[in-house]
């Protein structure tokens, strides 16, 4: 997969058009157990498949064809994921579900079926975005990542005829980090302290495709290719806006959104004003000095070079008191009696993983914005499974999007007692107060 520059966006732009490939299943056989009804997407049963072994992020676009006159919305998913080949004692690799990304579909945004072919120079069947096999010195050489996707709309659920998506990713290479420098003080003693870990000084880059299966990636200004990275002062190829920005040990899970044109501000202007920022990024991090997972911001012109702006969301009380990752920003947003979305101003809900420093659990927390810069935290809103679910153990990454019967669906991914991970959903009509859904059974039919 080669390299790509921002100067050639213009002319990946081409019109598009819906898949026309043919419906395959007939029937469907109800697979859910009392603990996993909202089960939407499981490691494949394909043991040589890059998905087999766990799930991570996933993020899930909805949109329709403005041109036709029938239903035909149209669920997208991408998804990173992990096979037992990247767990081996050889790669030394962190222990997470990053690996590589793929994608699926689904007609109701419930029941999802496997791109099972992929792109056609990935390193693996049916990934979307693999390892970078061209560039020995790149930073996403060992395993990636999903952050977001951003496709060209035209409103929230429908897709304009022209244009690319970009996908903002992380990566971690072979290069090699002292296992000590990523723990507490009172941790270190428990690990030799010339143990090594690799692939864990994770940066952020980005990817353009026009059909959202094949992709090439854009060669960032980091020497690595990567577009964002941990701020270390003593790197003299690194700017920062301030004196305030923290050292950081890894960037990953990017967030990016894009800053709307104002009433009272020109979309002319803004589309050609460099000072204005168009996207707000929020990425995960590790502080270097005080060793807290947190939650930092960078904005950009144009979405590929960025300047970052310091910390947003850091841990703060026993909800989160162990790290603030992993989130997704929205619009809040209401259906009105005419059944369309009406967007509240300029107010942002910001949902995170928060890990408790009490159970060490991972659960969906949220927090508020008026400008995108400066962040209330409002609280919890999806705690852990009970008893014995299939989410017991933790859940995270969320992602949330807007349906038409004026709730909310959130996206995200669970873990079980025996560490098993799957994608789940649950439903709001308020943001505040969620419910795991019922995925949607349908029944077998001659």
């Amino acid at each position: 997969m080669k390299w790509l520059f921002p100067t050639l966006l213009p002319a990946l732009c081409r019109s598009w058009s819906p898949s026309q490939s043919p419906r395959r299943r007939l029937t469907s056989v109800l697979r859910q157990a009392a603990n996993d009804y909202n089960v939407v997407f499981r490691p494949s049963a394909d043991e040589d498949s890059f998905d087999s072994l766990k799930l991570g992020t996933a993020r899930v676009h909805r949109y329709s064809d403005p041109d036709s006159g029938m239903d035909d919305s149209e669920y997208i998913m991408w998804y990173h994921a992990r096979d037992p080949g990247l767990n081996s004692a050889d790669s030394s690799l962190p222990p997470l579900s990053t690996g590589r990304i793929g994608r699926a579909t689904s007609r109701n945004g419930l029941i999802w079926q496997r791109d099972e072919e992929g792109s056609v120079d990935a390193d693996m069947r049916g990934v979307s975005l693999g390892l970078n096999t061209d560039s020995w010195w790149g930073f996403d050489t060992a395993h990636v990542g999903l952050g977001q996707v951003l496709l060209p709309m035209m409103s929230p659920s429908i897709r304009s005829q022209g244009g690319v998506y970009v996908m903002y990713y992380m990566g971690g290479s072979y290069e090699e980090t002292k296992i000590v420098e990523y723990l507490d003080q009172d941790k270190r003693e428990r690990v030799p302290a010339d143990a090594v870990i690799k692939g864990m000084k994770l940066k952020i880059g980005a990817a353009i495709s026009q059909d959202g299966v094949t992709w090439g990636r854009i060669e960032g200004s980091d020497p690595s290719g990567a577009c964002v990275v941990p701020y270390d002062s003593s790197d003299v190829n690194q700017e920062v806006a301030g004196s305030e920005i923290p050292e950081e040990l890894y960037c990953g899970w990017p967030e990016v959104v894009v800053n709307p044109v104002g009433e009272n501000e020109s979309a002319k202007r803004a589309s050609t004003d460099s000072s204005r920022n168009n996207f707000f990024m929020y990425y995960s991090t590790m502080l270097k000095e005080t060793k807290e997972k947190a939650v930092g911001c960078a904005v950009s012109f144009n979405g590929f070079a960025w300047s970052k702006e310091g910390i947003v969301i850091k841990p703060s009380g026993p909800m989160d008191g162990a790290g603030c990752a992993r989130c997704n920003v929205i619009r809040k947003a209401t259906l009105n009696e005419e059944g369309l979305w009406e967007e509240e101003g300029q107010g942002w809900i910001m949902f995170y993983e928060g890990v408790s420093s009490e159970d060490g659990k991972h659960r969906i927390l949220s927090a508020e914005s008026d400008d995108l810069k400066s962040w209330k935290k409002i609280g919890l809103v999806m705690d852990v499974g009970e008893g014995d679910s299939w989410d017991c153990s933790g859940v995270g990454s969320p992602h949330v999007i807007r349906l038409d019967d004026g709730f909310f669906r959130m996206y995200y991914t669970g873990e079980g007692q025996d560490g098993q991970t799957a994608i789940g959903v649950a439903k709001s009509v308020d943001l505040s107060n969620w419910q795991r859904e019922q995925a949607e059974v349908t029944f077998a039919f001659e």
